[in-house]
């Protein structure tokens, strides 16, 4: 791998931090990318030529978390990459910390809500406007804490420690809203700090990175009384291995559910009431009666069985057993009468001697 050469407008012999950056920067990001942007200084300062892997090794990470932090300095204006946006970077350019005036942005996500409610109101109005019309139960209750009782969640040690986690899982610093919610779902939901943790770990590892997604799952665990971890694991593993063993019935293999399919086959367990393995009967039945993997034929089967009052599999077996009686009973009756046009009448009796004679007097 090339040595990744880094230039530096400072001098001297010691590494210089401007305040700027402490006041405005470093506030904002997490540990991880500070920890490699002071390294970055100190490899520039002291004219030393690294390779990324070897930052790596000497900062106990990985490549690709030293790539994640030049790319977001990048975006910070803190440095410049060469080439540019590129996996393999072999020259970068540290630049000089813009002043407070020029940083409005990045002073709004550092400061206190109070501070981000007078600084960009006009610019944050109207994604909170948005926000509140697509969750309105949930949003409205989750701006209810004051920027006093933020300030004062902010000082516990473990809800400083959460906030740290969450920006580590969600891959960046955490906005006002997201530190809000999170603090909300402390102090009013009455979550803890681990089983928070939890909600957004499990939210992530299905793809939502999503402050309202989490919010969402967060108040229907309350809802649900979901306050441990255990209770939390037990269901989202529970129904996550459901879904994968309905799938399976169905044929569906090398994917995750859906939205849409998670939504029927919830429907189905908590809806419905049944238990996996009416539903993995059902999905059976679908296959053989349809030979392709259709959630809308399978649950007008479990619709049908719910209607009946089906409970287990045993109910589907006595319902089986009524379908064939009728259907026999129905064979029967078909069978006892006539079918074609000829015999399909009243039989008469004739005097077939009478009918001779008759004939033989004409």
């Amino acid at each position: 791998m090339s040595n990744l050469t880094i230039t530096s407008p400072f001098s001297g012999g010691a590494t210089i931090i401007p305040n700027s950056f402490i006041e405005h920067y470093m506030v904002q990001a997490n540990g991880e990318f500070v920890k490699i942007y002071l390294y970055l200084m100190y490899i520039s300062e002291n004219g030393t030529n690294l390779s990324l892997d070897k930052i790596a090794d000497a900062l106990s990470c990985t490549e690709a978390d030293v790539l994640r932090a030049l790319k977001y300095w990048e975006k910070e204006g803190l440095l410049n990459i060469m080439p540019a946006e590129s996996a393999q970077p072999d020259f970068i350019s540290m630049n000089m910390p813009m002043k407070p005036m020029q940083v409005s942005s990045i002073v709004t996500e550092s400061h206190s809500l109070t501070s981000v409610q007078s600084d960009t109101e006009s610019n944050n109005r109207s994604k909170q406007e948005t926000a509140a019309a697509q969750h309105p139960k949930t949003s409205d209750r989750a701006t209810a804490l004051t920027a006093d009782k933020i300030k004062h969640l902010k000082e516990n040690e473990s809800i400083a420690e959460l906030l740290f986690i969450a920006a580590q899982y969600m891959g960046k610093p955490l906005s006002p809203t997201e530190t809000n919610k999170i603090l909300y779902f402390y102090d009013e939901l009455k979550f803890s700090t681990e089983l928070i943790e939890y909600l957004i770990e499990y939210c992530v590892s299905k793809g939502h990175r999503s402050i309202h997604y989490m919010e969402t799952v967060a108040f229907a665990w309350k809802k649900d009384g979901i306050n441990t971890v255990e209770s939390a694991k037990k269901v989202t593993s529970s129904y996550h291995k459901d879904y994968y063993a309905i799938l399976k019935a169905l044929g569906i293999r090398g994917r995750n559910p859906i939205d849409a399919e998670i939504a029927i086959m919830k429907n189905w367990k908590e809806e419905y009431g049944f238990d996996l393995d009416l539903i993995v009967e059902a999905c059976t039945r679908t296959i053989l009666a349809t030979k392709q993997p259709s959630l809308q034929y399978a649950d007008r089967i479990l619709k049908s069985w719910q209607e009946a009052g089906v409970r287990s599999l045993k109910d589907v077996e006595r319902l089986d057993a009524v379908h064939e009686q009728n259907k026999s009973e129905k064979t029967k009756t078909k069978n006892s009468k006539p079918q074609n046009r000829f015999t399909n009448f009243d039989q008469r009796s004739y005097d077939y001697e009478a009918l001779e004679r008759e004939l033989l007097k004409r």
